[in-house]
């Protein structure tokens, strides 16, 4: 399983917010929703978080395998 925890964390130390990810960025509010509730987002889009945040993938997400 994709788990975005890592973004909101990040997100919350850096100069960045929900609000200028959205207006300043172009991030639409239905793909940080998608972030929010652990919802598939492209490649194209954590490529795009990482730059603006200046962070690794692995500040944005992380993997937990599901159990079976």
């Amino acid at each position: 399983m994709i788990n975005y925890d890592p973004f909101w964390k990040t997100l919350s130390e850096s100069k960045e917010s929900w609000y200028t990810l959205v207006g300043k960025h172009g991030i639409s509010s239905s793909t940080l929703y998608r972030l929010k509730h652990n919802m598939y987002v492209t490649t194209a889009t954590i490529e795009m978080l990482c730059k603006i945040l200046n962070c690794s993938v692995a500040e944005v997400l992380e993997y937990t395998p599901d159990e079976e």
